[in-house]
């Protein structure tokens, strides 16, 4: 590969070989599909999917030579089990052909992520880290928190490993540099300083109390500051501090002791002995009893950013070496790698994944493993962290394991429950109704899986009629998406955050829709409303049951309760929020926020907008005729 630069984004209609084979769940079968699609193959580098007779992936692989890589499936002998398993299911493949190995695992990478394939490693918390981002757009730029794709022109620095870690650098960053973090629009509009400023967290631009060039010096100690060279800005506000006092300028000395302090604060919390060190990224690995736990510690120029533990998916019976392989190629598919990267151990294919690091960050990534000196003490350092974070996983998993199989014996099920779900509904007197769904399986809940519904048809008075609604599309769905219920989506519990009632509806929408096998419990606040451990949970066959007031399971039925109601409520809010902020205006087609303004602005009040007759509304600034025609049009046309 020559040179560095983003990933490539490949045309899969190019290099596309698909070969059908029997649906029937066979390994003769599977085997056959592959030994049709062997025929076609190049001796050449890329990515092939497996699919089943559905067409669904059940693995996405990567090979330096397609026809060398694939050809050892039909080696049935030579296969785990689990790879035999995966044969037998598989019954079409889609080849896609790359440059080099380098672009392939690159490629692998992004399919994993999209398609989810059952038999690939999968790093399950796969959310986007927080940046501190240095805006470059503005005159004063803002400091600000930052997720997701990095579109905005400036300079980001991170990854921190959690949102707290960013907030409270962010907010000794204020303290200690004194730069805005509000918006443009805020900016622009104040006469006057804001609070920030009376508290010392801002040095207000806005309204000039500092000029361009004493805010550029900010902006420059600030990026030498996130760029590791924090003794350069330490010596340059102590000696601030010092000619200030000496000149009798106290409350300017004053200020920058305080600036001081916040910046000893950072270096106390985010500090440890990396000297030598830079940029790097740490990955350590701890296994046991057949679950695998990574941890990631991010250091940027001798500051701890955080760390973070991972429990990838799908790990059972693959090798650590490719563990921890995939589950980089992934991290790093949306998280730029830092100059260099120590891991564990030795990977096999150390060579391959450093090369299509260095093409995913546009530069050089090293990959290393430490081997003494500061290094390997931060390595260390990881892996017992690993380990601990492992065996408090372990402990957690055998409580709630314990916990669904006392669920399972309360409700009567014949296995413990891999997917609950749990349904409430939020409004106020019928305004902004809405229906939330909450998922919680062995390992917890699974927030991803979270789904509001906003009610379309019942009456939003009408609790049951609510349940109704949003069981009703909820079911409807699954029965639509996936009738063989082979996806892991179906729930074998439902909770009704209600007594009888709801539970009756809830019955009445599955016996409509033909499904019988699915346990419905309604989670009652009982005979003292409002006192915990009062709970009475309705069976689908009239019964009610009970629970001791300090029995655990009750308070794993209670949390499972109390989550749908924060979602619930807070999905709400969220809702009631916006439809204070709407204006009659926005239903009128082709009102951008433009014209929507100027007419606010000439009329007052968008009844006045209503009543306007055509005459006025031509006369608005801003407003052609048509638009004037179209608006007019729209509120009196009968």
């Amino acid at each position: 590969m020559s040179g560095y630069g983003p990933p490539t984004r490949f045309n899969e209609e190019a290099a596309t070989y698909t070969v059908r084979g029997s649906d029937a769940p066979d390994l003769n079968a599977g085997v056959a599909a592959i030994r049709n699609v062997l025929k076609t193959l190049p001796l050449k580098p890329g990515v092939y999917r497996m699919h089943d007779a559905k067409g669904d992936v059940l693995y996405v692989g990567k090979a330096r030579a397609l026809k060398n890589r694939v050809g050892n499936y039909v080696q049935v002998d030579r296969l785990s089990k689990r790879l035999q398993r995966m044969v037998a299911q598989t019954r079409s493949m889609t080849i896609v052909t790359t440059n080099n190995e380098a672009e392939a695992l690159l490629l692998e990478a992004q399919l994993i992520k999209r398609y989810r394939p059952p038999y690939n490693v999968l790093l399950r918390d796969d959310k986007s880290f927080p940046f501190i981002l240095l805006r470059a757009d503005h005159q004063f730029p803002r400091i600000q928190k930052h997720r997701g794709a990095r579109r905005a022109k400036g300079d980001y620095y991170g990854p921190f490993a959690s949102a707290g870690s960013v907030n409270n650098t962010l907010n000794a960053l204020q303290k200690l540099f004194l730069l805005r973090s509000c918006t443009d629009g805020f900016f622009k509009t104040r006469d006057r300083p804001c609070l920030l400023f009376q508290i010392k967290r801002c040095s207000a631009p806005c309204v000039g109390r500092i000029d361009d060039a004493g805010y550029a010096e900010l902006v420059a100690d600030a990026k030498k500051f996130l760029a590791g060279k924090t003794t350069d800005v330490q010596a340059k506000l102590g000696a601030e501090m010092t000619a200030a006092a000496e000149g009798m300028d106290f409350e300017r000395a004053a200020v920058l002791r305080d600036r001081l302090k916040a910046l000893t604060f950072i270096q106390g919390t985010q500090f440890i002995n990396a000297e030598g060190v830079g940029d790097a990224d740490i990955f350590a690995m701890a296994c046991h009893e057949g679950l695998i736990g990574i941890e990631a510690f991010f250091i940027r120029g001798g500051q701890n950013w955080g760390h973070r533990s991972f429990f990838p998916a799908h790990t059972v019976g693959v090798e650590e070496d490719e563990v921890l392989t995939q589950f980089l190629v992934q991290f790093y598919e949306e998280v730029p790698p830092a100059r260099t990267v120590f891991v564990d151990r030795q990977l096999a294919e150390a060579e391959v994944l450093q090369q299509a690091m260095s093409t995913q960050a546009g530069r050089k990534v090293s990959l290393e493993v430490p081997q003494r000196g500061t290094r390997r003490r931060l390595l260390d350092q990881a892996k017992r962290n690993a380990q601990e974070a492992l065996e408090r996983r372990l402990a957690e998993s055998t409580t709630q394991a314990k916990l669904n199989r006392e669920v399972a014996d309360l409700f009567e099920l014949a296995e413990p429950p891999q997917r609950i779900e749990v349904y409430d509904n939020s409004h106020i007197q019928g305004t902004n109704a809405l229906g939330a769904m909450v998922v919680a399986g062995p390992e917890g809940f699974r927030k991803g899986q979270y789904r509001k519904f906003n009610i379309k048809s019942a009456a939003t008075d009408d609790d049951f009629a609510m349940m109704r609604e949003v069981l009703t599309r909820r079911f409807s769905r699954a029965l639509e998406e996936d009738p063989d219920r082979d996806g892991g989506e179906w729930p074998d519990l439902v909770l009704l955050d209600g007594g009888r009632g709801q539970l009756n509806a809830a019955k009445a929408v599955l016996e409509d829709l033909g499904i019988e096998d699915v346990c419905l419990v309604g989670v009652a606040k009982g005979p003292h409303h409002g006192r915990e451990g009062r709970e009475v949970f309705h069976l689908m066959d009239g019964r009610e049951l009970t629970l001791p007031v300090n029995s655990p399971l009750l308070f794993y039925l209670q949390r499972l309760r109390d989550e749908v109601h924060r979602f619930a409520i807070g999905a709400h809010r969220a809702k009631r929020a916006k439809a204070m902020g709407a204006s009659p205006l926005d239903e009128v087609p082709g009102i951008g926020p433009a014209r929507k303004k100027a007419l606010l602005m000439h009329f007052g009040t968008g009844r006045a907008v209503r009543n306007a007759s055509l005459e006025d509304l031509r006369k608005a600034p801003g407003v052609s005729a048509a638009v004037a025609q179209q608006v007019y049009d729209f509120y009196h046309a009968k």
